[in-house]
């Protein structure tokens, strides 16, 4: 301990709650040495771990990682969220006993560090100086040199932020362990792996991976399931898994800021990061604040609901994403940014990467080439069709990296949201866009929000997943409690955003063709959402919102079938009245499920019913 004593003096880790933490689970561990990581110490941890064979070079300023075949994914069976009282059990947060899960995770995590560094990470999921910073600061301790490297990228890291703490006991406290994984039995009755996060004791306790969510526990650990669970229990503020981007006019001089909520698959990130489409990219300008969390709160002082992304970086989904679908997250991973690939194909003679969709065709020239398992590419027989990328591939970059990054990203204040959008991938049903106008139905909507199952396996044609404001994987206590606390953290706004359900998948019932095109068009809609809530325009009202009419969008430079944009804009009042019954058993899951949102769900069914 003496030695250990000494490596925090020399790191300047003077918050003695932190050093005790370190020295709890360094003993636990068994971990040869520790080491204190600042934001200052990536250029030289990246060296240190293409040395070790960790990474790999990806051209000028760019790198490369492989993980374990098995270990390629978030692992949401093995995820748990632990506290000490079961009325916290939800029906999606897989909830467990505190006193069962912790001497669990310890058992897991004796001596499993053994000849390893453990490496500290002070974090803050938050620009300094926010109102929430005193939920957003962490510690975490891990065994692997290249999640201290993800973390840099994805948290703001350092010693300050938990050094000057006002209760030096106040943070989050967050352990990965990767255990061995060849032996860790994934996917089996035997599996050893278990991602808990013990909400009400503020500790997160992760065991079995070094991949993504699962290791990098400042992200949705902390960003989303502790977030949602201090924001309960503090009744300050709402962790979402929500992009937020800003719409800048400058015609007006005005920026509006919206956010919202997609299923995975829903173009969530692609949205976050687009551009305005060239015909009107004179007047408006989108800017990225963030694709995948924000933390909203009344400001006391203005009353206005307000945001921000507690994450400094991306950790995007790499298929798919070109110069057509996303060119401002292309343009955030070119060489020189420090980006960090993982598990897409990798050319280490020359540096490339490539992953399916990022060209219409791969690489006809293999040589040299490794899928991302590392098997030369060169070796594969002409009738093996196998993906050259795992299609969970990623890739990790800061946020300043990204072209359009907003100005004010990373102000204490945050932004005032104007709008809340929801928007799940359906082929019917659902048109192009709705508003809605009062809270409790706006909030309704989000706990009904759903992407399209296959019908072969829910047995009903069209039936949807549901994913409670996308936010159904990271539930972090009852799901009625949850709409008790939206409800009233939004509620106290003086100034309410809009809510909206936005649909860019609709397609021909004949051939199949998607009958909006999507993309950068998409700020078409939320410009229109925009002007209905200036009072610009009226829409045309239905039962389940407001839609726009045909002469109020704004298609300039578009040239869109009439008959495929009257099907956009038109309700199926067949399809959803099917859709209520779907949505009234979806609810009747959850306890406690506040009165307002029973009645939200009556006055719809009740508005279809007599719908024309």
């Amino acid at each position: 301990m003496a030695d250990l004593e000494a490596v925090l003096d020399e790191a300047g880790l003077t918050n003695q709650q932190v050093r005790e933490f370190v020295e709890e689970y360094a003993e636990l561990t068994g971990a040869e040495h520790v080491e204190v990581v600042n934001a200052s110490d990536d250029a030289r941890l990246l060296e240190e771990a293409v040395a070790a064979g960790e990474l790999q070079r990806a051209g000028e300023g760019r790198y490369y990682s492989r993980s374990y075949h098995k270990d390629t994914a978030r692992s949401e069976e093995r995820t748990i969220v632990a506290t000490n009282d079961e009325k916290d059990r939800g029906v999606y947060n897989n909830w467990h006993p505190a006193s069962e899960m912790k001497p669990m995770l310890h058992d897991r995590m004796r001596g499993a560090s053994e000849g390893k560094t453990m490496y500290v990470i002070p974090y803050l999921m938050a620009p300094p100086g926010n109102p929430l910073e005193p939920w957003a600061t962490g510690v975490e301790l891990t065994d692997t040199r290249t999640v201290a490297l993800h973390m840099i990228r994805m948290a703001r890291v350092g010693v300050q932020f938990v050094n000057d703490l006002e209760d030096p006991d106040s943070f989050v406290r967050a352990v990965h362990v990767t255990g061995d994984l060849e032996h860790l039995g994934q996917g089996t009755p035997d599996d050893q792996r278990y991602f808990v996060t013990v909400a009400d004791e503020r500790t997160i306790l992760h065991f079995g991976s070094s991949y993504g969510g699962n290791a990098l526990l400042g992200k949705i650990a902390h960003g989303l399931r502790q977030g949602a669970y201090d924001g309960w229990a503090s009744r300050k503020f709402l962790a979402e898994q929500y992009m937020l981007i800003g719409i800048h006019d400058k015609e007006t001089g005005r920026t509006y800021h919206v956010c919202g909520g997609f299923p995975s698959a829903s173009g969530k990130t692609n949205l976050a990061m687009m551009a305005a489409p060239d015909a009107l990219g004179d007047r408006y300008h989108v800017s990225f604040y963030g694709d995948d969390i924000a933390w909203l709160w009344v400001d006391e002082e203005t009353g206005r609901l307000m945001g921000m992304n507690p994450e400094y970086g991306v950790f995007g989904v790499a298929k798919d994403t070109n110069e057509t679908t996303n060119p401002n997250a292309l343009a955030s991973i070119e060489e020189g940014t420090q980006a960090i690939f993982t598990n897409v194909a990798h050319n280490p003679t020359t540096g490339e990467v490539w992953w399916e969709g990022r060209t219409p065709k791969p690489p006809t020239d293999v040589k040299g080439w490794l899928d991302w398992t590392g098997a030369p590419l060169a070796d594969r027989k002409d009738n093996d069709t196998a993906a050259w990328a795992h299609p969970n591939s990623r890739f990790t970059t800061t946020l300043a990296n990204v072209p359009n990054i907003a100005p004010d990203y990373d102000a204490p204040a945050g932004v005032p949201i104007d709008a809340i959008i929801f928007g799940g991938r359906t082929r019917d049903r659902e048109p192009l866009i709705r508003a809605i106008t009062d809270l409790a139905e706006g909030v309704y909507d989000g706990l009904t929000l759903g992407a399209e199952a296959t019908f072969a396996a829910e047995g009903v044609d069209g039936q949807l997943r549901y994913d409670p404001m996308s936010n159904r994987p990271f539930m972090a206590y009852g799901e009625g409690d949850y709409a008790r606390h939206y409800l009233d953290v939004v509620g106290a706004a003086e100034e309410q955003p809009i809510f909206a359900h936005v649909n860019w998948f609709q397609k021909d019932p004949d051939d199949g063709h998607f009958l909006w095109p999507g993309y950068r068009d998409n700020l078409r809609p939320l410009l229109w959402l925009l002007q209905l809530r200036n009072g610009e325009v009226s829409g045309r009202r239905t039962a389940v919102g407001i839609i726009p009419t045909e002469d109020e969008l704004d298609l300039t430079g578009m040239d869109v079938p009439a008959a495929d944009l009257e099907r956009i804009l038109t309700i199926d009042k067949e399809r959803w009245q099917q859709e209520m019954g779907f949505r009234e058993e979806h609810l009747s899951q959850f306890e406690r499920m506040p009165e307002e949102i029973w009645e939200a769900h009556r006055r719809v069914a009740a508005a279809l019913d007599t719908e024309d």
